[in-house]
């Protein structure tokens, strides 16, 4: 073997292991940039315009630009979000200046600050992204004290930063554009549409049906294609999703995607020999085409939208067709059948039997079209002319921008909000840190502020593990500098050399190897950065030590006071709390339809406001479960079993959704259904009753009850009430009786959702015995 084809084994075999920790060489590619632009900026101020305020400013704002922050999308939005940030940037470098010398204000805007840039990430993950970088350029002036006369030269080394880093990430190694959910969105469409059609074949057979082994492949491709979606949401600490129509679509399909998913598992082929529906088959393969229009329309190749719009209009018509009545008529009286008795119930169970095909695919239905429509408002925004988007108008039908980030902070503003927690500690941890450095006159302060930054998480135990990692990083990386310091001495030259190798490490370290390591790469990088701006040789390193120091204190002591529990506990609590305000949301979608089922009854308005807070509560219980996913620590309790009861809110939820479009379509129909009222009523405060058992045993406060029995003599009596609507003149069934049906239908989904939840919530409650020794709250980490 030649040396060259060795070396360059070795260098496959480096790269291969760095690709498995840095999926996508995403940190490279900012570590890179990083390296090369940083020391650039650095050099123009220092040695171009010899201005050591600008220096810095330039170095750290290069810093702040590139290596923490990497918005995803086209270049268009990269670019648009890129110059956002450096606009507020150089605000908040004038307003860290401005309060600099005055250490009330200081603490006082720090705190400010801090507290609006942590919670605006909720509204947009582009805000959420650039939350380090935003809180960096307002740490380094208002912890480097300085006069007013200062903020030219630091805006210029701002301003150096900012013009970098837009070039940087035009031109140094462009990021492809990146859609997190785009792509999982497209495959788990056309899955789920192929298992569609090969369910329809396998349903009415002849020469298309499928084999076992290709029907099977269908089911298992689409589990695995809704799986990833799924894990691909969760894959961020925060909604990968902007403020943009598409994006904010987009993350619409997730839940509804796992919840159709859930529908057709729920709904398994007809065995031979049972008689099947054929008007339900055609709402299913019309369907599949719905989904498969509307991927060709989400890929970012392009579809058709009067394609997507013609298969909506076919799916509707075949949903019209079933609820026709065609399919919703009681089996012939027998001779001899009286008003009761067993051959009435026989015919009785018989038809809700034959009900179970039609429902399910009105329910599928639902969903479907609930999918096209996101789509289709998606692909309408992304069809506006530039103008429209400079003024923000949106496609019909769509809530403004503004009232959307309104909603989404809204739903944070709670007691509960993990995101509230968080912003809240983050907040008086910087502002505290921002104290304790003017009070105590250490040399460099900037440190202390960043050192908390650094180290604050989500829970007490884990900042004091990352302190630890933290210290013991900074110690590190200040042997080795000082070490080649001591070698070197006063050669500046040298050390403008070493400068991009140091930030690479220091970029490229948090990633690929620890915490820890980068913190000791990022300490080398500052020995050399402040060695060229004044040589002082190894004792920088001994002030970063013990500025590092006295702020993982700082961010120790916050997060003992604010939140020593963490997320793990906080997620039972949002748990509870979905599941009873979407529980009250299902009930009042049910007591609306009541309503407006017969002329007698008083209309009620749409439960709105029900609506609201449950959307609201599962905004919070999806950040909760984000927290959860990234603290560290042993979960005795499965992931999987935790991800399916925060997924049963989605179910829950979606079915009120479905209940409330059931009967928004028509007004109130002429008859007399009281009888039909109170067993649909009754059964959804079994529903309440049970929900609501079932949060508070996820807060502690009880056992988890024992999912409800098919109530078959419910079904009987509610056909019965609604039988002379099932025996129209013509033969057919009225659509009010048919809602009325499927609104119980409905319900039982709900109840039959309980049996997928009692499991994991129990074995929850069974670790947290195991580890406290008694049955109090939800133990979930």
């Amino acid at each position: 073997m030649s040396p060259v084809s060795d070396i360059q084994q070795r260098h496959f075999r480096w790269l291969d292991w760095l690709r498995t920790r840095d999926r996508g060489l995403v940190a490279l590619r900012r570590a890179g940039r990083t390296a090369l632009v940083m020391p650039a900026m650095f050099a123009v101020g220092d040695k171009v315009i010899g201005n050591p305020f600008t220096a810095t400013f330039a170095a750290f704002g290069s810093f702040a630009l590139l290596l923490l922050v990497d918005f995803g999308g086209p270049m268009r939005d990269r670019l648009r979000a890129q110059a956002g940030l450096a606009l507020l940037g150089g605000g908040f470098v004038c307003l860290g200046t401005l309060v600099s010398r005055s250490t009330v204000l200081a603490t006082a805007a720090m705190a400010l600050v801090a507290f609006l840039v942590l919670f605006a990430g909720v509204v947009s993950s582009v805000l959420a992204g650039a939350t380090t970088s935003l809180l960096l350029a307002f740490i380094l002036p208002v912890s480097l004290a300085g006069p007013i006369s200062s903020i030219p030269d630091r805006l210029a080394g701002w301003g150096l930063a900012s013009g970098a880093s837009l070039l940087a990430i035009a031109l140094l190694w462009p990021a492809p554009a990146k859609h997190p959910l785009r792509g999982p969105a497209v495959a788990a469409c056309r899955a789920l549409a192929a298992r569609l059609r090969s369910e329809v074949a396998q349903v009415l057979g002849g020469d298309a049906r499928p084999s076992v082994e290709a029907y099977d492949a269908a089911i298992a491709q689409a589990n695995a294609a809704v799986g990833a979606l799924h894990q691909a949401f969760f894959a961020t600490p925060y909604r990968p999703t902007g403020l943009s129509t598409t994006a904010r679509m987009i993350v619409r399909l997730v839940d509804e995607l796992n919840w159709l998913n859930a529908i057709v598992v729920q709904s398994p082929p007809l065995r031979d020999g049972t008689p099947m529906s054929r008007p339900a088959c055609s709402v299913k393969a019309t369907a599949a085409s719905v989904l498969e229009r509307g991927a060709d329309l989400l890929d970012v190749r392009g579809g058709q939208p009067d394609a997507l719009r013609g298969a909506v209009g076919e799916l509707r018509a075949a949903l019209a067709r079933l609820e026709s009545g065609d399919t919703l008529r009681l089996p012939p009286r027998g001779a001899g059948d009286g008003p009761a008795g067993p051959a009435v119930e026989d015919r009785i169970g018989k038809f809700i039997t034959s009900l179970d095909p039609s429902f399910r695919a009105q329910e599928l239905s639902f969903v479907v079209l609930q999918i096209a429509s996101n789509i289709d408002l998606a692909a309408a925004a992304e069809r506006r002319t530039w103008i429209a988007r400079l003024l923000g108008r949106q496609p019909t039908g769509l809530v403004e921008t503004l009232s959307a980030a309104q909603e989404r902070a809204g739903a944070h503003v709670d007691r509960h909000s993990v995101w509230l927690h968080n912003s809240v500690r983050g907040a008086v941890g910087l502002g505290l840190a921002v104290l304790v450095a003017k009070l105590t006159g250490v040399q460099h302060s900037f440190w202390v502020v960043l050192g908390t930054l650094s180290v604050l998480r989500s829970n007490a135990l884990s900042t004091g593990q990352n302190a630890v990692r933290g210290l013991l990083g900074t110690v590190a990386g200040f042997v080795v500098g000082a070490a080649i310091v001591a070698l070197i001495g006063t050669n500046t030259t040298v050390l403008w050399f070493l400068l991009p190798l140091a930030i690479l490490l220091a970029g490229l370290a948090p990633a690929a190897i620890s915490f820890a390591a980068g913190q000791a790469a990022f300490t080398l990088t500052l020995l050399i950065l402040f060695n060229i701006l004044q040589p002082a040789g190894w004792q920088i390193g001994l002030v970063r030590i013990e500025d590092i120091a006295l702020g993982s204190s700082v961010s120790l002591v916050v997060g003992l006071l604010f939140w020593p529990r963490g997320a793990a506990a906080s997620l039972s609590t949002a748990l509870a709390g979905a599941y009873a305000d979407s529980v009250r949301y299902l009930a009042s979608a049910v007591q609306f339809g009541m309503g407006r089922c017969d002329l007698a009854t008083p209309s009620r308005p749409a439960p709105t406001d029900e609506a609201t807070s449950a959307a609201a509560a599962s905004r919070r219980l999806d950040d909760t479960f984000r927290g959860y996913l990234a603290e560290t620590g042993a979960k005795p309790v499965p992931l999987a079993e935790v991800t399916g009861l925060v997924t049963g809110v989605a179910g829950l939820r979606l079915a009120a959704d479905a209940v409330l479009d059931l009967w928004q379509r028509d007004d109130a129909a002429g008859g007399d259904r009281a009888a039909a009222r109170s067993e649909l009523l009754a059964s959804s405060g079994l529903m309440v009753d049970w929900y609501t058992g079932f949060a508070d045993s996820l807060a502690g406060r009880g056992e988890v009850p024992e999912p409800l029995g098919h109530d078959e003599l419910a079904d009987g009596r509610l056909i019965e009430a609604v039988s002379h609507d099932l025996r129209r003149e013509d033969g057919t069934a009225s659509a009010t009786a048919a809602r009325m049906i499927w609104t119980g239908d409905h319900l039982d989904a709900a109840r039959r959702l309980q049996g997928l939840l009692v499991g994991p919530a129990r074995a929850a409650r069974a670790a947290r015995a195991a580890r406290a020794g008694g049955n109090a709250e939800l133990e979930l980490g």
